[in-house]
């Protein structure tokens, strides 16, 4: 117990599902979780030994908090995991002498245009950028006239994916730049180059000048524009030598931003040039990586010694349990110094993050949340949407519907435990809705084109899916599996839809959940099957018996 006193407190900024591990964590090791958080209705409230409603960017606020809590000495740290507020922690820590990154480190790692300055000053690969605000929109036509697309735009400090998205060409320019900095704290938006290569989350630990890796995981991104995250894989199944590199990269940028006590993650790609950093954060991950699967993964708490650093005590677990990493730099950054000793802790298990999705609408049921618990390997089932929520195809990483997380000895069986368990869950959307129509019809945006991409991809004719079924009827009540039709029969089982489901499955299910129907016109019926997968298929049951 680390605890010395009943009255040793820590400070744990944020009380959402993503803080939970940190004041769990502070009870176990004989703190009193004293959370704050502007939302008063936070999940993780309960948790809480005392709670506090502040504002995470009101960084006086916080300081005047955090005086009055080490009145007498029993504030031993300040802390957070997976919110954007890493510098608000430095700031009261700095200010009161308490372990944490320096506060202008924490800046650099908060800000884009800062981190990317950082990089570029050191010599760490990262994209080409430059910073725009609303008075670049005065003057788009000159600013874009000679850029070469595909570029990122980004707002310069929120995470989660908000405002982020791939500009292909000049006519997504203004609205993509528009967006992003309507999601900015600051009105500010970062323009970079496009990095195309596979994509990995690092987690680590940065204590007495060593770095410790805690997590390596292939992110699993899709939907362009935007880059939704479908889930992690972790441990990564990247080639060791790709692999080293990658960390080689990530200590240099740790490094260059000035990051020297506490944690780091990164979002990093490997090119066709080699590394390049997408960014780094002066915190834990969030989505479900530091907190739920590297712990299954490895069985050690990654929180628990993240916050033994935070209050002053020695990561005793992780420094018993690590490894040596050998420093194998790309070429690219071969003349650099090596910037820390670094180690790993290692896997035994295979984690699985996958979500789930819903097209457009509001929910009306959800079916199967319970009945996946009972999947071998599934740990945890995550929903975020529920009963009478308005739901959204997601430009973003917190408007997916919910998160599955499965753990195996191997990546095949983790794989299939959560992609199996995703498969299950059905969310079942209200009648005549115009979002939902809208989706089902194929309608776009001018600076979308190509989203959101139908459940089915019919190749590699795409273009004859909206006449699958023309001129067909499958009779009231009667099992759509019976009906499908011959075009579709060779890709039942290999067409999968984003949740994981073949096209058989999704009739199976639609017989299960709606075996009571009115006849169903063959051409309606299979187009918004193909566009919306179930939810399309049952959208148009539903509005014939809603008549």
């Amino acid at each position: 117990m680390i605890g010395q006193s009943k009255n040793d407190k820590v400070l744990i900024l944020g009380a959402g599902l993503m803080q939970k591990p940190a004041i769990l964590a502070a009870k176990h090791l004989g703190l009193k979780a004293v959370v704050v958080d502007a939302n008063k209705n936070a999940l993780a409230i309960p948790l809480a030994d005392e709670f506090f409603p502040v504002d995470l960017k009101d960084r006086a606020s916080l300081l005047e908090l955090a005086k009055k809590l080490n009145e007498k000495g029993g504030l031993k740290g300040i802390f957070t995991a997976g919110t954007d507020f890493s510098a608000s922690v430095s700031y009261v820590a700095e200010n009161l002498g308490l372990p944490a990154h320096s506060f202008e480190a924490a800046l650099n790692a908060s800000d884009k245009v800062r981190m990317r300055a950082c990089f570029e000053k050191a010599g760490v690969p990262s994209p080409k950028f430059r910073e725009l605000d609303s008075s670049s929109l005065n003057d788009s036509q000159n600013l874009i006239s000679d850029i070469e697309f595909p570029k990122v735009v980004k707002p310069c400090d929120n995470m989660g994916g908000r405002g982020c998205r791939l500009v292909r060409n000049q006519k997504e320019f203004l609205p993509a730049v528009s967006h992003a900095i309507e999601n900015s704290r600051t009105s500010r938006a970062i323009f970079e180059d496009y990095m195309e290569g596979a994509e990995f989350s690092i987690d680590s630990v940065v204590y007495n000048g060593t770095l410790t890796i805690t997590g390596f995981a292939d992110r699993h991104i899709f939907y362009p524009p935007y880059f939704i995250e479908m889930g992690h894989s972790l441990p990564s199944k990247a080639d060791i030598k790709i692999k080293n590199e990658l960390i080689a990269t990530f200590a240099l940028g740790i490094k260059a931003l000035g990051l020297t006590c506490g944690v780091a993650k990164a979002d990093i790609k490997y090119t066709k040039k080699g590394p390049m950093i997408g960014e780094i954060a002066a915190r834990l991950s969030g989505g479900y990586m530091s907190g739920w699967t590297f712990p299954y993964a490895s069985g050690m708490n990654l929180t628990e010694e993240a916050l033994k650093i935070a209050v002053g005590k020695e990561p005793d677990y992780l420094l018993s349990n690590r490894v040596s990493l050998p420093w194998q730099p790309h070429e690219s950054v071969k003349g650099m110094a090596q910037p820390f000793e670094l180690y790993e802790i290692s896997n035994t298990l295979v984690s699985a993050e996958r979500a789930w999705l819903s097209i457009p609408g509001k929910v009306s049921k959800i079916y199967g949340l319970d009945q996946v618990k009972q999947i071998y390997g599934v740990r945890d089932v995550l929903p975020r949407a529920k009963e009478g929520d308005s739901v959204k195809f997601p430009r973003n990483n917190v408007e997916k519907c919910g998160n599955i997380i499965a753990v195996g000895i191997n990546h095949e069986q983790a794989y299939k435990s959560a992609e199996e368990a995703i498969s299950e869950i059905v969310l079942r959307l209200e009648p005549n809705n115009s979002q939902t129509q809208d989706f089902l019809s194929g309608k776009s945006e001018i600076d979308e084109e190509g989203f959101p991409v139908s459940a089915f991809t019919f190749c590699p004719k795409n273009e004859n899916s909206l006449t699958v079924g023309e001129g067909t009827k499958i009779p009231a009540n009667a099992k759509t599996s019976d009906y499908l039709p011959e075009s579709l029969i060779p890709l039942a089982d290999s067409l999968k839809d984003w949740n994981h489901r073949s096209l058989r499955k999704t009739l199976e299910k639609f017989d299960e959940i709606c075996p009571v129907h009115g006849e169903l016109d063959g051409k309606k019926f299979w187009s918004a099957l193909l566009r919306g997968g179930i939810q399309g298929a049952l959208y148009v049951a539903d509005n014939i018996n809603n008549v």
